[in-house]
């Protein structure tokens, strides 16, 4: 028997030891009760007209504007890292009050998807759905002549941008606009045009967050005014996710999603425990340039913490992790 201050124990025994299996990195993984896997990333593209461009987006170090020609390398480069699948997301040539070039049928985003595909066949290409990025007013659906987001004249619109997208060749379509209906439209419009079989990816509990900052900047999408608390979720609020999420599904969403994730792990959890489909993450942009600026001043392993990060998604009970991390994350995994 041994006495160490006030506690008496036994050899080997008299209460429990749970750094045995803690004691080499071979031991914790075989004991590791949440793993990532390269194949569960998404990896964000903006996409721009021109040649051999490649414009680096300031406030998202590491990220970059592509036009299309980019697009190859680029698919071979996700191919050696094991990441198979890509989100899009086009800045047009013009917009208008509509956002015209979101459906036209030789816009950006579909022009991206054909480049894609042709370059990896089997590389998993999801069109974001969306408006604010083609619209003037950089709001996600048509407006009223009072200036207010008028729901269900958008939905036509976003129901002809995501067939477009499937008739460009891509393998999902995933809106994100917020409009009450629109997994429901998007659904009947594809259907109608023989696109029976391509899954929809619902953005169903999109917070309006602060944390979108550099996206708004990586895609020219921030509102000319007001905001876009009228359609997005309010962030205090956790059982209205629910209902969203409840209501795409009934509307025949295969995969909702949660967005932003950090701060949002707790509704992660919740819409993990209330539905059997598949659960997306958006590990957003603003999430991805706090670590990077962490990072840079010294401040923390950008290595670990970014792993952290994914990690506590996956725990959280994401299946799918949309992050602008994944080709670093997939080659440091690689290494392993």
């Amino acid at each position: 028997m041994t006495t160490i201050g006030d506690v008496t124990t036994a050899r080997g025994g008299g209460f429990v030891r749970t750094r045995r299996t803690r004691q080499s990195e071979a031991l914790r993984g075989l004991v590791r009760e949440t793993r990532l896997d390269p194949a569960s990333f998404v990896y964000p593209l903006f996409v721009t007209h021109g040649v051999n461009e490649r414009q680096p987006i300031e406030s998202m170090p590491g990220q970059s504007r592509l036009s299309v020609d980019q697009l190859a390398a680029e698919a071979a480069e996700l191919r050696s890292l094991g990441v198979r699948a890509v989100l899009l997301f086009g800045i047009p040539a013009s917009k208008d009050a509509e956002g015209t070039e979101a459906y036209d049928d030789d816009g950006i985003i579909q022009q991206a998807a054909r480049a894609l595909k042709q370059a990896d066949p089997a590389l998993a290409v999801i069109a974001d759905i969306c408006l604010c990025e083609y619209t003037d007013h950089g709001h996600c659906g048509v407006l009223t002549a009072a200036g207010e987001v008028d729901n269900d004249p958008s939905l036509e619109l976003l129901a002809r941008m995501a067939v477009s997208c499937a008739e460009a060749g891509v393998d999902m379509v995933a809106p994100s606009d917020m409009m009450d209906g629109r997994v429901g439209a998007i659904r009947s419009a594809l259907d109608q045009r023989g696109h029976e079989s391509l899954p929809i990816m619902a953005y169903s509990a999109k917070y309006a967050s602060a944390y979108y900052g550099p996206f708004r900047e990586a895609a020219d999408s921030t509102p000319q005014f007001g905001d876009r608390r009228g359609y997005q979720m309010d962030p205090p609020n956790v059982r209205e996710a629910l209902r969203e999420v409840a209501a795409d599904i009934e509307e025949q969403a295969d995969i909702v999603m949660v967005k932003p994730a950090l701060a949002y792990l707790d509704v992660i959890r919740v819409t993990r425990e209330s539905t059997d489909l598949p659960l997306a993450a958006y590990n957003v942009s603003g999430e991805y340039a706090m670590l990077k600026a962490a990072a840079a001043n010294g401040w923390l392993d950008e290595r670990g913490a970014i792993l952290e990060t994914l990690t506590a998604i996956r725990r959280a009970g994401a299946d799918i992790i949309i992050t602008y991390h994944a080709k670093e994350a997939a080659r440091w995994l690689n290494e392993r």
